[in-house]
């Protein structure tokens, strides 16, 4: 039991250090591309660079990892991403941090994969379902952390590009320390996007919409900050304090959708944060206290959405098709936040910063209409039967396995 708890505490810290470092970099190249004066349209575009290459790797790292091995697949995924952070500051070019951004992606969904097969292969049957959770939290309170090292350097130099390098080279150590057998990789199928559509229309458009909002939030809300007034530190208690909020208010929002229809829970959040996105964009000329704390509570709601939408769909289909469905929705999220900075981009670059939180405000109103709309085409799932909320986060298909959706659906085949 000791051994098995040191392993977990180990990937654990392996994955807070590689995550403070990549929650640095997210920030940092906003940040920098603002101050070499790239385009908005195409900062946003670079930023979303990132994401698409989350969603190919998803595709291409598994046959990578069971070709040579996880300890070599993270080494080698690990030591690439952590060369590319250097190469930021020595290329300053769109073009060429749009490649490393895709590149970027492609290694830390490799890199995810690894850690959490690891995890999911050493945490007892009993408590993945809590490891699950800690697990999310402890990615998101990393990158919540590692907003403040950006008050170690100057965006314009070098430095703080070499702790992003240091911190993902030392990822390595906990990691490939650990004294862990190889485990089994396995992706099963997904469903259908459409089959899922037929099943969950409102469940599906959620999850793209959340993926739009959250990927315009990570690629672009430095860049809002910066432009309100904001110095270094104040950016990072901005991306802060969303992200902490995302980590400390979807269990509650979670529970209350256990305990009633989950669509009215879906809505109230949509509505909440829209209103807040409004409500920033119209503090965001006098920046004050209250700044702050509205966007700790807009992180709580728009975080939440994600794991709602899958919470919705998973209510609608058998439980063995569970896994399944997740792994579809989790791409389509992926879309969604590629697609999110793109946008935001060119929404910015035409009417101005303000345009970030004007643009998250359309989409979830748009999802809202929608929401409202399927409430009145479709009788609600009764409460009794709706499944368990998990808290999501944008991690890798591997991940799924430890969720509390994986164990009833693992409990459902065989019992």
């Amino acid at each position: 039991m000791l051994r098995t708890s040191l392993s977990i505490i180990s990937l654990l810290l392996g994955t807070a250090i590689l995550l403070i470092g990549i929650g640095l970099q997210g920030t940092l190249i906003g940040l920098r591309a603002n101050v070499e004066q790239f385009p908005l349209a195409t900062t946003g575009l670079v930023m979303s660079a990132y994401f698409f290459g989350f969603v190919l790797g998803a595709h291409f790292c598994p046959p990578l990892i069971h070709r040579v091995g996880h300890i070599r697949a993270f080494a080698v995924m690990a030591t690439i991403a952590s060369a590319a952070a250097v190469a930021y500051a020595i290329w300053v070019d769109p073009l060429i941090w749009g490649l490393l951004r895709v590149l970027t992606g492609i290694c830390m969904v490799g890199l995810y994969m690894v850690i959490e097969s690891w995890l999911n292969s050493v945490a007892p049957s009993h408590l993945r379902g809590q490891i699950f959770s800690i697990y999310m939290a402890v990615t998101l309170l990393a990158m919540a952390g590692g907003q403040y090292l950006l008050l170690l350097g100057e965006v314009a130099g070098f430095e703080l590009f070499g702790i992003i390098t240091i911190l993902l080279s030392l990822a390595l150590v906990p990691i490939t320390m650990t004294r862990l057998q190889q485990p089994e990789l396995v992706i099963s199928a997904r469903l259908k996007l459409a089959s899922l559509y037929a099943t969950s229309p409102l469940g599906v458009v959620a999850t793209l919409a959340a993926g739009m909002v959250t990927g315009a939030f990570w690629g672009m809300m430095p860049l809002y900050g910066e432009s309100i007034g904001l110095d270094d530190l104040g950016v990072a208690v901005l991306m802060s304090a969303t992200i902490t909020g995302g980590v400390l208010l979807q269990w509650p929002i979670g529970l209350l959708s256990d305990h009633i229809d989950r669509r009215k829970v879906i809505v109230m959040a949509t509505l909440i944060a829209a209103v807040l996105a409004l409500l920033g964009f119209l503090m965001g000329q006098h920046v004050t206290l209250p700044l702050y704390v509205v966007a700790f509570l807009f992180g709580g709601f728009v975080f939440s959405l994600y794991g709602l939408s899958v919470a919705h769909v998973n209510d609608h289909i058998e439980t063995d098709q569970v896994l399944e469905a997740t792994r579809s929705l989790l791409q389509l999220y992926g879309v969604g936040a590629m697609l999110g900075p793109s946008l935001a981009g060119q929404g910015m670059s035409r009417f101005g910063p303000g345009a970030l939180l004007l643009f998250i405000a359309l989409v979830l109103g748009t999802l809202l209409l929608f929401a409202l709309l399927r409430m009145q085409r479709r009788e609600a799932v009764p409460v009794a039967e709706q499944g368990e909320f998990v808290a999501m986060g944008r991690t890798s298909p591997v991940a799924l396995e430890m969720a509390p959706l994986a164990e009833e659906g693992t409990e459902e085949n065989h019992g």
